[in-house]
């Protein structure tokens, strides 16, 4: 068996099972493994202050890594120990792009997740039923996002877009790749397009943090099932798709286990862990 000593978690469709529940045995096996000295950290494209309480307050989780990996925090003291913010003038032309389409946009900055109140209102029948009261109660609603950009520019982690339709959210994603090449862009959720700067992913953001706690590829395991998983599944010694995961990611994947709705997580941990 791999001496796993880290491991990276997302959260909707992996943890979480259909119901937004961490089931009785997935947090048993994640208490045991933090028990052990694993560190079991959640990873996914949150910002910082949307990581469920849930998960956050499972003893010995220390940390999170957020805005698919822009940023992680040690949740102890507050630190930040990795930061991967966007250059001001790329997350300028990037707004300036998706400002002029329709879209659901909301701007990841600081740990924080913005939006403009009337994109809010004109925009939330995008966000899928289960996910809108997360939407409305993580998102800060502002007037004026130019002044929130400018005020903020050196602090911008991550742009997420739902659209209404699977041919919007191409038109974007390609519009965005023409004029700004190098950009990570990922997908969670259907018509959803996530931005990060040139190299910033779940994957350089997990490797960076064991660098920092002195572990070895090889010592980290990562669980996911969707697009923006799938450079955390490559980087991780032990890549493990959900049994719910979308094709591309089993196909990357190291194994796969159990979906998501029959403790998938928890089949992992006891398997590979614990």
């Amino acid at each position: 068996m791999q001496d796993i000593r880290l491991v990276a978690l997302d959260l909707d469709g992996t943890v979480f099972n259909d119901k937004k529940e961490i089931t009785p045995r997935t947090l048993a096996a994640i208490r045991t493994a933090c028990e052990r000295g694993v560190a079991v950290l959640p990873a996914t494209g949150r910002t910082a202050s949307g990581v469920p309480e849930a998960f956050t307050a499972i003893p010995g989780v220390r940390y999170a890594l957020t805005s698919n990996g822009a940023s992680v925090v040690d949740l102890q003291t507050g630190e930040q120990l990795v930061n991967q913010p966007f250059k001001t003038e790329d997350a300028l032309k990037i707004y300036d792009i998706l400002a002029g389409g329709a879209g659901m946009m909301s701007i990841f900055i600081g740990g924080k997740s913005y939006t403009t109140r009337e994109n809010a209102e004109q925009h939330m029948d995008m966000v899928p039923e289960n996910l809108r009261t997360y939407f409305r109660t993580t998102r800060l609603e502002v007037a004026d996002m130019h002044k929130t950009l400018r005020d903020h520019a050196h602090e911008i982690e991550k742009y997420s877009m739902i659209y209404a339709t699977e041919a919007e959210c191409d038109a974007a994603w390609h519009e965005v790749l023409a004029a700004c090449p190098g950009m990570e862009l990922t997908s969670s959720l259907p018509c959803n397009m996530e931005i990060n700067a040139p190299g910033v992913t779940k994957g350089s953001g997990l490797m960076a943090l064991a660098r920092t706690l002195g572990l070895t590829r090889a010592q980290v395991m990562a669980v996911g099932d969707s697009g923006n998983d799938c450079a955390m599944i490559e980087a991780a010694g032990l890549g493990v798709a959900m049994g719910n995961a979308t094709d591309d990611i089993k196909k990357i994947a190291d194994v796969t286990t159990d979906d998501n709705n029959h403790d998938g997580v928890a089949a992992a941990i006891e398997n590979y862990v614990l």
